[in-house]
């Protein structure tokens, strides 16, 4: 089966990591964290696929997104 791809808000982002708003935000900015993509002038979302991914191995995800740098 292959992974969703569908586009999530913030709400379920922090349901699905139990993180506070503040700390996904500061990991997106230490680069820790899957970014937002923009999905209109004035909502973004984050990509189901990086979030499950991020949540299966946090660490693995960060040397994932090191090594594409």
């Amino acid at each position: 089966m292959s992974e969703p791809n569908r586009i999530i808000r913030l709400k379920t982002v922090l349901a699905r990591t139990g993180l506070a708003r503040s700390t996904i935000y500061r990991k997106i900015a230490e680069g820790t964290f899957p970014a937002q993509i923009k999905i209109s002038a004035n909502g973004a979302g984050w990509r189901e696929s990086d979030v499950n991914r991020w949540v299966e191995d946090p660490v693995l995800w960060c040397a994932r997104t090191r090594q594409k740098q």
